[in-house]
Parts: structure tokens; C-alpha cells; sequence
């Protein structure tokens, strides 16, 4: 090759003989940031007018917050929130395992109860049970006027629309695990208990825990609904204060507090729980 063809060969570019000898520049995004800095701004002026904003009163909420009457309404909250959740899933779990089964029976009446219990809303089906002495005085010879508590007709209530969801988000979980290990427990001739106590509730636990964490804030919250049937819950027992004072702001103020703290501890538990249930994963990394 002539030198004149040599002269022509275009150089090749000079490798830095270290990585960390490139200068890395970093792209850069003005409308990222011009978004931040508006949503900061207008989150500053939103928490300003709240703090500033004289109709909170806030002086009103700090000294009802921790009234007797106020915890009282709250213990009762949380009371009815894990009975209902409690009793709502075992029935859940029991519907669940009719659907899935191979009795055409069970998955009938377990589909019927899901259909019916999600399709009428849980306003109606308080007021329905508030109001069972008007549809049938008399059951068994027993006479069901007065029959049921406001407590009680808030546990049947609630429990038998809990029980609705909770059917579903455990037929959904139980879906979830693979048909190959169940498949190999019964080849090592496990019973139908056992496989559901050992093989298959362990698995779809990881699908059941988030959607039954986010039922169980939505239970909470749902409970402020029984104040309609004078159920002496958190709400109820604002709303009582409030009747009284005329101080509706501060009293509703007290409840949505009250109601954040729950639900925030509750949020934190239910990532734990998660987080348990996802070992070995690769979401629990």
C-alpha cells in the first residue's frame, strides 16, 4: 500500500485506556423539574391554608382528640373492624372452597352468594337487617323485634358484604399457585386438608395479602357507614359532640385524623406481612 493511500485512512479515535477516565454527562430534564418545583409550590399553599385557615380550629380538635367520648367511638371501630374481617374471611375462605370445588351445588350456592352480597350495596343490606322485624316478626317462634343490637345487626351486616369480597380474593390466591404442585401432592398421597393447610395456602398467600390488606383499610374506613343505624363508632361519636357544640368542622377534623393514623399503621403492617409472605421472591429483594 502507497503512502498516498495511507495518508487517506481516516485515524481511529482514541480509546481512553480506563473506564472511569469517560466523562459521563448527565441528560438533562428542565420539564422534570419545572414540574417538581409547581407541585411543591402549590403543596406549600394547600398545607398553609389548612394551618392558617381559622374555621379548623384547631385549638377545638387538639382538645378533642383524645376525649373519652372520641376513644371510646374509636376502640369500637377497631373492635368492629377485626371481628367483621375476621369472621368476613373465615366465611370467605369457606365460600372460596365451595366454588372451587367439584360439587355443582356448592359452586352454585357459592357464586349466588357472591352475586347477590356485591350486587346490593351495604347501606341497603344495614337497613335491611336494622329493619328483619318488620320483614319477619317472627322466626323459629322467636320474636325478632328488637331482636338484634345496633352492634350486632353492624357485625351481621358488614360481615356477610366482607364475606362476599373475601371469597374472591381467596379463590384468586388459590388460582395463583402453580396446578403442579398440587398436582405432586397428591401423588404423595396428601389429603385434600392437608394440601390446602400445607401445599396451597402457604403459596397463595402472596397473592391474598395485598388485596386482603387493602380490604381491611376499606373495612375501617367502611365501618363510619353503621352510624346511620346509631352504632356508637368514631364518627358517631363526633357527630354526637358536634350536635351538641355546633363545632362540626373541629369534631370531623378529629374522626379524618383519627382515621389517617389507623390506616397509616395499618399500611405499614400490611407491607411487613407482604414482605414476609414474599421471601424467596424476587419482589422481596
Amino acid at each position: 500500500m502507497s503512502s498516498d493511500t495511507l495518508a487517506k485512512v481516516p485515524a481511529a479515535p482514541r480509546v481512553p485506556e480506563r473506564a472511569d477516565a469517560l466523562t459521563i454527562v448527565p441528560q438533562r430534564r428542565p420539564g422534570q423539574w419545572t414540574a417538581a418545583v409547581v407541585v411543591l409550590v402549590l403543596l406549600g399553599l394547600a398545607v398553609n391554608s389548612v394551618l392558617r385557615n381559622q374555621a379548623f380550629q384547631w385549638n377545638v380538635v387538639a382538645d378533642y382528640f383524645t376525649s373519652d367520648s372520641v376513644l371510646r367511638g374509636l376502640w369500637l371501630t377497631l373492635w368492629l373492624t377485626a371481628v367483621v374481617m375476621v369472621l368476613g374471611f373465615a366465611l370467605g375462605t369457606l365460600l372460596a372452597a365451595f366454588r372451587l370445588s367439584a360439587n355443582p351445588v356448592l359452586k352454585a350456592v357459592s357464586w349466588g352468594y357472591v352475586w347477590l352480597f356485591r350486587s346490593i350495596p351495604v347501606l341497603v343490606q344495614l337497613l335491611l337487617w336494622f329493619n328483619i322485624g318488620a320483614l319477619y316478626p317472627q322466626i323459629l317462634g322467636v320474636k325478632t323485634v328488637n331482636l338484634l343490637s345496633p352492634v350486632a345487626v353492624a357485625v351481621v351486616g358488614l360481615t356477610l358484604h366482607e364475606a362476599a369480597y373475601a371469597a374472591e380474593v381467596v379463590r384468586g390466591g388459590m388460582l395463583s399457585v402453580d396446578r403442579g404442585q398440587i398436582e405432586a401432592a397428591q401423588a404423595l398421597g396428601l389429603s385434600r386438608l392437608r394440601r390446602l393447610r400445607r401445599i396451597v395456602l402457604p403459596q397463595a398467600m402472596r397473592s391474598i395479602v395485598p388485596p386482603a390488606g387493602n380490604m381491611l383499610i376499606g373495612t375501617l374506613k367502611g365501618t363510619s357507614i353503621v352510624s346511620v343505624i346509631a352504632v356508637n363508632d368514631l364518627l358517631f361519636s363526633a357527630q354526637l359532640i358536634y350536635h351538641r357544640t355546633y363545632q362540626v368542622i373541629p369534631l370531623l377534623m378529629v374522626a379524618t385524623l383519627w382515621y389517617t393514623v389507623v390506616t397509616s399503621v395499618l399500611g405499614v403492617g400490611q407491607y411487613y406481612v407482604e414482605k414476609h409472605y414474599a421471601r424467596g421472591t424476587e419482589s422481596a429483594r
